[in-house]
């Protein structure tokens, strides 16, 4: 973990440097991958260059809002609690003008998910900083993913990490002597929670089966009968490996990763 750990450290320091970044802006969500992200930047360019803000609707949980708030207490970096309910429930009403018929939920979804990239994106227009987006891979693989939205940045520091990773990272990140993430951020169940009880696993297999798929069907190319007889089952496979291919469109139009070994 150590060798990731600084591997993405490094990177991050690299990229900055290399296209004239001081300063990063990011998104808290409450959730474990900007979590993490927040703690990278803060150890690699300085709590002084790192600047997050929880950008919150009535979706948001009191959980969220704490993590988001601890986060802060515990790393010290730049960071602002902004309610954009009102400015997102105005998107949604002029939509509804325009199409002329309710949007669907998942327009809805994403609408919040673009409001909160227009304002990252502004914020990097106004003060010069670099917009981390913080999806992962297991994310990137299969869509799950909002373009424009939280795909919004200049670099995708945990691109190329898949989710169960960053669950082992994390713990490891608390084991060092030093606190840098609450634990409700870790053991909490993963939600983008942008419609009311919202689950990752409400659309996505459990992580560790997912991964293990993809690690099988991308990395090591296995066949689908192949990743099957591994032990997963038929539907679960068919499912990722679809995925993975209907949803290139979203990756070719995200930010680049740290290629980085993990």
């Amino acid at each position: 973990m150590q060798k990731l750990w600084d591997g993405l450290k490094n990177g991050l320091v690299t990229y900055c440097r290399e296209n004239g970044f001081k300063d990063v802006v990011l998104g808290l969500s409450g959730g474990l991958d900007s979590a993490i992200v927040s703690v990278l930047a803060t150890e690699a360019l300085g709590k002084e260059h790192v600047y997050a803000v929880m950008m919150k609707t009535n979706y948001t949980s009191q959980l969220s809002l704490d993590i988001a708030a601890q986060l802060k207490k515990l790393n010290g970096f730049n960071y602002r609690e902004m309610n954009i309910q009102n400015l997102y429930e105005q998107q949604a009403v002029f939509f509804k003008d325009a199409i002329l018929e309710t949007p669907k939920k998942t327009v809805l979804e994403n609408l919040q998910a673009r409001v909160r990239g227009q304002f990252l994106m502004a914020f990097s227009n106004q003060f010069g900083s670099l917009v981390l987006a913080c999806g992962n891979r297991s994310e990137a693989a299969t869509g799950y993913c909002t373009l424009y939205g939280d795909t919004c940045g200049g670099l995708m520091p945990i691109g190329n990490i898949f989710k169960s990773k960053l669950f082992e990272l994390a713990k490891w990140l608390n084991s060092r002597g030093k606190t840098v993430l609450p634990e409700e951020v870790i053991n909490r169940a993963p939600s983008a929670e942008l419609s009311e009880g919202q689950k990752d696993e409400d659309t996505l297999p459990p992580y560790d089966v997912l991964d293990g798929i993809l690690t099988l069907y991308c990395d090591k190319k296995k066949t689908a009968e192949q990743i099957v007889e591994g032990g997963y089952t038929q539907k679960t496979v068919d499912w990722v490996i679809k995925q993975y291919h209907k949803t290139a469109f979203k990756r070719a139009q995200m930010p680049p990763v740290l290629r980085v070994d993990n």
